[in-house]
């Protein structure tokens, strides 16, 4: 354009000056570059869109992948995952008109100072929940995914329909996944333009809790569906695990915890619905427990699955799962050791997972005492276990005192009772006069001042003691792992092909069952009491180290004991007041 002088404006009356583009030119030229930049920017935004979060890595499809157990560590890194618009677990999905399908298979690790969590977008599903401060027997994080089941039942998370079929496997399909900017949240979406499937987890950071949503769409149409975990649970490195995994759930009409098991399920699947706190599986001292966020109707299937477990060869029915029911599913998710503090700390309801048995009463206190000892005093659980059980011993001794004067008497008075019992030799249970044979019993005890039910007594109390310290041995995830002296773990048998415990354990019941007066002359009794700890060796030759151990020292303790009590009892007052005779006239 030529130069116009200052002061002067241009004649555009006059023409357009040389050279200038028309106007119509000019906005054909603006539509045209419009037109590429729309374009364009599509292709620029996905070639040099923001890089995937540090913290949740995408891993490159590979052998594992695509059939298998995940690697370790990711191989390579895929395409970068761009995150998610927004990262509240309620965000709308996409228009159902859009196709959205990922290209390649990619596994993504979630990983906080407590878990790691593998998710694939195949399916959206777990590959893998490890836990990082429980350890599996060769001392790796404890995985609590059955990932031997994966070909025959699926991952956890799979998608079962109610009532429909989708054109599209939403359990083998490519979900696209966005990350949010924590690298906590993963959103999987899949979607072939009308059927759409969704999915959303979020791991907490420092905590066993997450969050899982789940949504099915049949164009503008909600799809009922269920998400599944088969296949069993747990720790693998239990013996017979598959007894210890069960289904639980808290049903709120009934208040308590009930369980199911795989062989509930045997014959076919069990459909539970019902209003629930928690529902989910567990093992002996683990659980994957799904909280509903809203109170209302839930579905929960049990179903029983014939696999194999990590390092099996050989099938076995483990329990699996599946709950949901609604089009749209939203639960929490707690997935974690059954420890009673941190249980609390996410449901108050869900520490009743933690069953103290039927002497809750005894066990729970026992429970708190060998917490308080371990933790605050003698920081190990096997000296908690040994010196709480002597606490335990020096608070019977009274009554221990009291029966082994009785049991003393009881032995002195035996040739009399004998002699009562010859005079009335050969008479039936029926006669009359076998009522006049207990009668002189009795006589000679209370002319003694003999209790017969006095020596029973502290066994008595000892029983509940037993079960309840079995239970708490059972149950309590702090004794595993724990060691002691040569013990390695305090919740399992020893190690050892011939086990110190049990057999030390044998020994110390015999001593002291000869130190301890017998009261009766009985041959069969003597046999019972003298094959008794043989008995108690065969039995607990497979019991948790913690339980043999508790017992043993209860043994040890018991002699202890009964050496003073032998040694200190004033034998003087034990001499028997003699019978009067009776003669006994016999029908002919």
């Amino acid at each position: 354009m030529p130069e116009i002088p200052t002061g002067q404006t241009p004649n555009r009356a006059a023409g357009k000056p040389k050279g200038e583009i028309s106007v119509e030119r000019r906005m054909l030229l603006a539509l045209v570059l419009m037109g590429a930049v729309l374009i364009g920017s599509q292709y620029l935004f996905r070639a040099f869109g923001p890089p995937p979060e540090a913290t949740l890595t995408p891993v490159a499809e590979t052998a594992e992948s695509k059939g298998g157990t995940p690697s370790a560590e990711p191989a390579t890194a895929a395409a970068p995952v761009a995150p998610a618009s927004s990262p509240s677990i309620e965000a709308s999905p996409a228009s159902p008109a859009a196709i959205r399908r990922a290209e390649t298979e990619e596994l993504f690790i979630v990983e906080t100072n407590l878990v790691k969590v593998t998710f694939s977008n195949r399916g959206a599903v777990v590959r893998s929940w490890t836990i990082k401060d429980h350890k599996s027997t060769d001392g790796s994080p404890l995985e609590l995914v059955n990932q031997a089941a994966f070909a025959k039942v699926g991952e956890p998370f799979s998608i079962q329909l109610r009532g429909q079929k989708a054109p599209i496997d939403a359990n083998k399909d490519l979900y696209v996944a966005n990350v949010s900017e924590n690298g906590r949240h993963i959103e999987f979406l899949l979607s072939n333009g009308t059927w759409t499937f969704r999915k959303v987890f979020e791991i907490e950071e420092s905590s066993y809790r997450a969050r899982v949503r789940s949504e099915v769409m049949n164009g503008q149409s909600p799809v009922p569906h269920l998400l599944a975990w088969r296949g069993g649970f747990g720790d693998s490195s239990v013996d017979k695990r598959q007894d210890f995994q069960t289904a639980a759930l808290y049903d709120q009409p009934r208040g308590k915890v009930e369980t199911r098991t795989a062989g509930d399920a045997s014959d076919a699947p069990l459909v539970l619905p019902g209003v629930y706190d928690f529902a989910g599986l567990q093992d002996k001292y683990f659980a994957a427990m799904f909280l509903p966020t809203e109170r209302g109707t839930v579905e929960f299937d049990v179903s029983a699955d014939s696999v194999p477990y990590n390092g099996d060869e050989v099938e076995n029915n483990h329990v699996g799962i599946a709950i949901g029911g609604a089009g749209v599913n939203d639960f929490g998710l707690f997935v974690g050791p059954k420890n009673i503090d941190i249980l609390k700390s996410i449901h108050p309801k869900l520490a009743s997972l933690v069953d103290f048995g039927w002497f809750f009463f005894i066990a729970e206190p026992l429970f708190l005492s060998l917490n308080w000892l371990a933790d605050n005093h003698l920081h190990n659980f096997g000296w908690a276990i040994v010196v709480l059980t002597i606490g335990i011993n020096f608070v019977m001794l009274p009554l221990k005192i009291t029966s082994m004067k009785s049991m003393k008497k009881m032995q002195a008075l035996q040739p009399q009772i004998q002699a009562i019992n010859d005079r009335y030799k050969g008479i039936s249970l029926r006669d009359p006069r076998k009522q006049q044979q207990n009668q002189e019993v009795m006589e000679l005890y209370q002319k003694n001042g003999v209790n017969p039910a006095a020596g029973c007594v502290p066994m008595l109390l000892q029983i509940p003691f037993f079960f309840a310290f079995y239970q708490v041995l059972s149950v309590a995830i702090e004794l595993r792992g724990a060691n002691w002296l040569w013990v390695d773990d305090l919740s399992r048998p020893e190690s050892f092909a011939i086990r110190i415990l049990p057999l030390t354990m044998v020994v110390s019941q015999i001593f002291m069952q000869r130190l301890t007066p017998t009261p009766s002359t009985d041959p069969t009794q003597k046999m019972m009491m003298n094959t008794m700890p043989l008995v108690f060796g065969v039995i607990f030759w497979w019991a948790s180290s913690g339980l043999v151990l508790y017992w043993l020292t209860s043994n040890l303790v018991g002699i202890v004991q009964q050496l003073f009590i032998n040694k200190f009892t004033d034998n003087t007052a034990l001499v028997p007041v003699v019978a009067e005779k009776k003669s006994i006239k016999r029908r002919k």
